[in-house]
């Protein structure tokens, strides 16, 4: 049976974060709210855990997974950043944007894209998120929770239960999240790339004329 974590969306209870921090690091992939929608997320260093999350996503590994941290420090980590990138990163996070940018030695091979060795990452604007990524000290590996086949993300813990219930470990419901995407830019090629129009208004960070 699927675990269902209810927590409160600005408060949440250190209690269940422990717990759903535990199962993350036990292997279990969890449906997880975030500033966008919902999100699948597992351990950055499962192996096992990130194919079962490819294959509830169904996508391969051409997809660009994203890793979700909890600041721009952590970022860092992972991804090459050079002074401009930074900047526009910094205004930017937290909030509903993915970059794709070129991953450092810390990102495991397998998990950045098998031709260009980049990756996505973000910093996500949710109080239960941060709460969860605080608790388990490293990002997570992400998509969003989008069904194969569909194109509109789920938002609602009792739908992603009832669709998907017996494919995941845990749900951690903080209420109904938007049903938008994040906005996502790929800042590895030179100037920056719209991929994705989502939830990030482009116009707060001087990219309003990005068109993909």
């Amino acid at each position: 049976m699927t675990i269902r974590y209810d927590l409160h969306p600005a408060n949440p209870q250190p209690r269940l974060l422990k717990q759903a921090a535990a199962l993350l690091h036990r292997g279990g992939v969890l449906a997880v709210p975030t500033d966008s929608s919902y999100a699948l997320a597992c351990h950055l260093d499962d192996k096992t855990a990130a194919e079962r999350l490819r294959r509830l996503r169904g996508v391969d590994e051409r997809h660009h997974l994203t890793l979700l941290c909890r600041d721009l420090s952590e970022l860092a980590t992972y991804a090459r950043v050079d002074n401009s990138q930074y900047r526009l990163l910094k205004l930017a996070t937290p909030g509903p944007y993915t970059f794709i940018l070129d991953a450092t030695k810390e990102v495991p091979r397998r998990l950045s894209h098998p031709s260009r060795r980049t990756i996505g990452l973000r910093v996500p604007a949710h109080a239960v998120l941060q709460g969860l990524l605080d608790e388990l000290g490293q990002p997570l590996l992400a998509t969003t929770l989008i069904p194969p086949g569909e194109d509109e993300a789920l938002n609602d813990a009792e739908e992603i239960i009832e669709r998907l219930g017996p494919q995941l470990d845990a749900v951690v419901d903080a209420g109904a999240c938007s049903r938008q995407p994040t906005t996502v830019i790929d800042l590895s090629q030179g100037e920056p790339v719209l991929v994705r129009q989502g939830a990030g208004d482009l116009a707060p960070l001087g990219l309003a004329n990005l068109v993909n």
